[in-house]
């Protein structure tokens, strides 16, 4: 009876899940304007929804791999759009990694936003709605409704929040974006005119089985359209100019949620949509596609070893990291994509921790730049140790999250083509580099500043912000197949076997 009861829960919770965070944006809207009450109301909202994510992989079918969860209801009759979603072992856990952000964003901006508090946190919370909109839409519509959705309040909390040249990083930030994602629409309406559908599977099945009129003809310009809205958004060198921009110009919670989870937007969609939907034309254009990848994991880490301002450096290491995602997605080996959801979330983790920590620094010494500090292990030595923990997680230090991914993404790179495998590495070695170079910088020496003599470590709530980035850090490291049991068999299902059935076509031929 119980679990008959749980069943039918099940559709229930993946949409609380998504809204409760709006939900609670529009109720803070009835609150008086008392700051204390706002933030405390966000964090318990943003708490409520993590709380209510951890249903998702604990009553996911791992081993089946299939989308769970499921609801699908006619939402818009003409057109055919569908209120259909669901999640599977590749886009639960970046559900997870949203709702667990969040509350952790909540934290950090308590005491840093001064202004217009009811606002950022009604913005915060619709964000988070949206994201996770994101990578449980299976109708494309609604997909692209979500995606959309994100832009308006990631560029107001840029814009309304930010520091320096704000609203013009807001504007480049929603115009690189917004153009990117033209195509991918163009791309939507080809195939709901040709199938009638907006529905993932139905648009999937249609196009395995050949019953799309002309889609030999257009399905390298579909993949394509798809590819540059994600491939802005990942961002894939050359089109990642908007992003150092964004991040330092953003507020904390803006660099966090930015690189925790608005990037794994981009790299999602490449896995679900331009792999699921297109898997031949994938196959075709992996080459330029992995060069493009190798080229900006190698150039995002020589740029953030030239970087004088730490906020720029952690923005130029995701191009870099996020490089090596794209890379694994495109070995189309079992290891690199596994290893590339994986990235995804530890990349979330680790990132997201050093632009926190890089905002505590900031509301004590606003500013930026690595030459004003020096020294700092001696006034702050609980902050040196939590930041030492997040760049050897970000470096990819074994027994910390950041080696599994990049060892299976460079192990399938590998076994793609030795050379790629060869290259990527380097940028391993790049990223110890220029990360490590940084902390000495920052940590270690004489303090060259008097100021920074009198510098207060962390104060009890900043700890809770930061703990659970360390925790979550050392247990994906040690206990990696907690994630990797419900990835691998979504990673088998929906890239690879598309991918092996190709393959034996081709032979066949």
């Amino acid at each position: 009876m119980g679990s008959v009861n749980m069943e039918s829960l099940s559709p229930i919770v993946l949409s609380l899940v998504t809204f409760i965070p709006a939900a609670g944006g529009l109720l803070i809207l009835l609150i008086p304007r008392r700051d204390r009450d706002i933030k405390l109301f966000a964090l318990v909202v943003s708490i409520l929804a993590f709380v209510a994510s951890l249903h998702l992989p604990v009553h996911l079918h791992r081993e089946i791999g299939t989308f769970r969860f499921e609801i699908d209801k006619v939402w818009i009759t003409t057109p055919n759009i569908h209120y259909h979603m669901g999640v599977d072992g590749i886009s639960v856990w970046l559900v997870v990694l949203t709702t667990f952000l969040t509350p952790l964003c909540v934290l950090i901006s308590w005491t840093s936003i001064h202004e217009r508090v009811k606002e950022f946190f009604i913005l915060l919370l619709i964000l988070e709605t949206a994201l996770i909109g994101v990578f449980t839409s299976l109708d494309l519509f609604l997909f692209y409704f979500f995606w959309e959705a994100t832009l308006i309040p990631m560029a107001l909390l840029i814009g309304m929040y930010g520091h320096g040249r704000r609203v013009y990083a807001a504007v480049k930030f929603f115009l690189f974006t917004m153009i990117g994602s033209m195509f991918m629409l163009a791309a939507i309406i080809w195939l709901y005119a040709k199938t009638g559908s907006f529905d993932f599977a139905v648009i999937q099945n249609a196009i395995r089985s050949g019953s799309v009129p002309g889609f030999e003809h257009a399905s390298l310009w579909l993949f394509l359209g798809f590819f540059i809205a994600f491939a802005v958004k990942v961002p894939i060198f050359p089109l990642h100019t908007w992003l150092p921009d964004a991040h330092v110009e953003a507020p904390t919670a803006g660099s966090v949620l930015l690189a925790g989870v608005l990037l794994k937007m981009g790299t999602y969609g490449l896995l679900r949509f331009d792999v699921g939907l297109f898997p031949e034309q994938a196959h075709r254009n992996a080459s330029w596609i992995m060069v493009l990848a190798l080229i900006g994991i190698i150039y995002g880490a020589l740029v953030s070893l030239v970087q004088p301002n730490m906020k720029k450096l952690i923005a130029y290491s995701s191009v870099s990291h996020l490089g090596f995602v794209v890379l694994g997605i495109f070995s189309f080996t079992a290891a690199g994509l596994n290893g590339a959801v994986f990235v995804m979330l530890a990349h979330g983790v680790a990132t997201g921790g050093l632009f926190m920590l890089a905002g505590i620094l900031y509301e004590r010494r606003h500013t930026y730049e690595i030459t004003d500090f020096g020294g700092l292990a001696t006034p702050m030595p609980k902050y040196a140790t939590l930041f030492l923990v997040t760049v050897l997680a970000s470096v990819g230090l074994p027994l910390l999250n950041g080696f599994i991914g990049e060892f299976l993404v460079l192990s399938g790179a590998f076994q793609a083509r030795p050379i790629y495998g060869i290259l990527a590495a380097t940028g391993v070695i790049w990223s110890a580099c220029y990360l490590l170079w940084m902390y000495q910088r920052v940590f270690f020496g004489k303090v060259t500043h008097d100021v920074n003599n009198a510098l207060p470590d962390l104060n009890l709530r900043e700890k809770a912000a930061l703990w659970p980035i360390a925790v979550a850090a050392l247990v994906m490291g040690v206990a990696p197949l907690l994630w990797l049991s419900a990835i691998d068999p979504a990673v088998e299902r929906y890239a690879l076997a598309p991918f092996t059935q190709l393959a034996s076509k081709l032979v066949g031929q």
